[in-house]
């Protein structure tokens, strides 16, 4: 029945907002005529797509004009994070070979200081240096062909892998210092959340508090939905053949994540090898563990740790995320068999809506 009900959403407008890998459906089963119409924004950003359900726009601020602040944060966003822009911030300092400071802006040191965090608690399986690693394997915004790396390659790479000891920061000027030349960074664990909190900054700024922002899957809720309750996102079950729901969750003032590693892989003698990638192996990881979601304060953490998390698996995930109060929610896949965990903040954040 609730399949069939959200499969009814999917047929009405503005009911549902897709999120990527894996999917969430975010849908209100029950519109009335009565119910307050919300302002839907949606576009391209990140390489990805953004989708941005406003239910109490203020009356002076017109559609139009709103669309055009969020088009100029994110224009922005990508100015300042974006590894695939050649002439973003990230992209000059990756460039920059000088065994000097580099100077970056207050908005990057946010970024790198929360990719700091996660990197010492998940025991360095998120690690913002992974770059070379990453397009070893083809994964990166240079878009290689996916082919499996000989050792000696992956140990060169891993020379330049290690977030501790590789990048120095400074808060007073905003710094960064290379500690061998060579090092680059790869944000995209994170830059999709830190654009959905700017946008959800952004509309707290024009007097908006009833809102979902979306941006490739990532996304923060604000309020409730149009009918004064929590937002449903729904988690897809990973299969990439077929679209249906795992999970339900029920979320207001709060961001979500989901990191999977069943859609972006690669094949080789029966052996699938997908992006997500160890930093300690240099190679993906091959455990069974194909989906985290996380929820949390903001999005940028939410991002980075739902890749933290599936990073490290369920068992060492789990026992992480109890320890630090992550609230984080696993599907594995046992013999074609998804099975699913939480850990105990996911649980007591679920029982109080």
């Amino acid at each position: 029945m609730l399949i069939k009900n959200l499969m009814n959403c999917l047929n009405s407008s503005l009911k549902i907002s897709i999120i990527l890998s894996p999917i969430a459906f975010l849908c209100s089963c029950s519109e009335t005529e009565t119910s307050q119409t919300p302002i839907q924004l949606n576009g391209q950003t990140m390489g990805t797509s953004y989708n941005i359900t406003i239910i109490d726009k203020p009356k002076f601020l017109s559609a139009s004009r709103l669309e055009k602040l969020v088009e100029n944060e994110l224009s922005d966003i990508n100015s300042q994070m974006s590894n695939w822009n050649a002439n973003s911030e990230i992209s000059r300092v990756n460039r920059n070979s000088s065994n000097k400071a580099i100077p970056i802006s207050q908005q990057l040191l946010e970024v790198i200081t929360a990719a700091n965090e996660i990197h010492y608690k998940s025991d360095g399986t998120f690690d913002i240096t992974s770059a070379p690693i990453i397009n070893l394997w083809g994964f990166g915004p240079n878009g290689t062909n996916k082919t499996i790396p000989s050792q000696k390659a992956i140990d060169k790479a891993l020379d330049l892998v290690g977030q501790t000891d590789l990048v120095k920061i400074t808060t007073n000027p905003p710094a960064l210092l290379k500690q061998k030349k060579g090092v680059v960074l790869n944000l995209s664990a994170l830059a999709k959340g830190y654009g959905i909190d700017r946008i959800a900054s952004l509309l707290e700024m024009q007097g908006i508090e009833r809102f979902l922002v979306e941006i490739g899957g990532d996304l923060i809720a604000s309020g409730t939905n149009r009918h004064g309750k929590p937002w449903s996102i729904g988690i897809e079950v990973p299969n990439y053949e077929r679209r249906t729901v795992q999970s339900i969750v029920k979320i207001y003032d709060q961001a979500m994540a989901t990191s999977g590693n069943y859609k972006n892989f690669f094949q080789k003698d029966g052996i699938r090898y997908s992006h997500i990638i160890d930093p300690k192996t240099g190679s993906p990881v091959q455990h069974n563990t194909v989906s985290a979601t996380v929820l949390a304060q903001n999005a940028m953490f939410a991002d980075g740790w739902a890749t933290a998390m599936l990073a490290m698996g369920i068992e060492s995930g789990m026992k992480i995320a109890n320890n630090y109060g992550i609230a984080v929610f696993f599907i594995t896949n046992n013999d074609k068999t998804f099975t699913t965990a939480s850990s105990n903040a996911f649980n007591a954040l679920n029982q109080k809506k």
